[in-house]
């Protein structure tokens, strides 16, 4: 079967990105427009995406800051910054934050178009990655169950290892204790006890405690849920 792949077009002008999008969607991409930088970073914690479109002057969050930001979540991912800044400095300062191109407006689409096509290309001939689960800078190994942020590893055992999964499976959704229990205990029915809590707690001075940015939230009288 094909793989359709899906591309996260971040521009503010409005023009520009209706033309860009449905040309993209006639060469078969799927594609999620964000029209502002806080728009564009929802999009990009809540999806999985072949390839960026960073324009870098948008509104509420510059796209050189999201650019940063997506790099660090995702190490492997093409961006192409899309911008009318066409000095030198300001695609070296791109590429310095992870940029994989910088294509100065106004551009050709054909020239655009190419480009994506290598890179999308190229991220097809990479090793499968199935065996990977990345949260922001946590990264789940399902082959060697390994767990990292950034290159720290962290110890689990095989009780939180499985809470963690079945999280991060179901990242940004909240949780349940029912389903957990079912999910990760095998218990079809609340047993009355604290245990989901205790494992929770554990899971966060793992995870979250050692390190500046938080994933594991509750949702209180719902469950829980892990989110960059």
């Amino acid at each position: 079967m094909l793989k359709v792949h899906r591309i996260l077009l971040a521009e503010d002008e409005l023009k520009l990105s209706k033309v860009i999008k449905t040309e993209l969607i006639k060469k078969g991409y799927d594609i999620d427009l964000a029209t502002n930088g806080i728009e564009a970073e929802r999009l990009f914690n809540k999806n999985v995406y072949s390839l960026i479109l960073l324009d870098i002057n948008l509104p509420q969050k510059s796209g050189l800051d999201l650019c940063k930001e997506f790099r660090l979540g995702n190490k492997k991912i093409p961006i192409v910054m899309l911008t009318a800044l066409g000095d030198i400095q300001d695609k070296v300062g791109a590429f310095n934050l992870g940029a994989d191109d910088y294509i100065v407006k106004p551009f050709y689409f054909d020239e655009l178009f190419a480009r994506i096509k290598v890179f999308i290309s190229r991220m097809d001939k990479l090793p499968d990655k199935s065996q990977l689960i990345q949260i922001y800078d946590l990264t789940i190994d399902l082959e060697s169950k390994i767990v990292q942020r950034g290159e720290v590893e962290i110890v689990l055992t095989s009780k939180e290892f499985a809470l963690l999964y079945h999280l991060a499976i179901n990242k940004g959704k909240v949780i349940s204790k029912q389903e957990i229990l079912e999910k990760v205990w095998d218990v079809k029915f609340d047993t009355g006890t604290n245990t989901i809590e205790v494992y929770i707690s554990f899971l966060r001075n793992k995870v979250d405690k050692p390190f500046l940015d938080k994933l594991i939230f509750t949702k209180p009288g719902f469950g829980y849920y892990i989110k960059a």
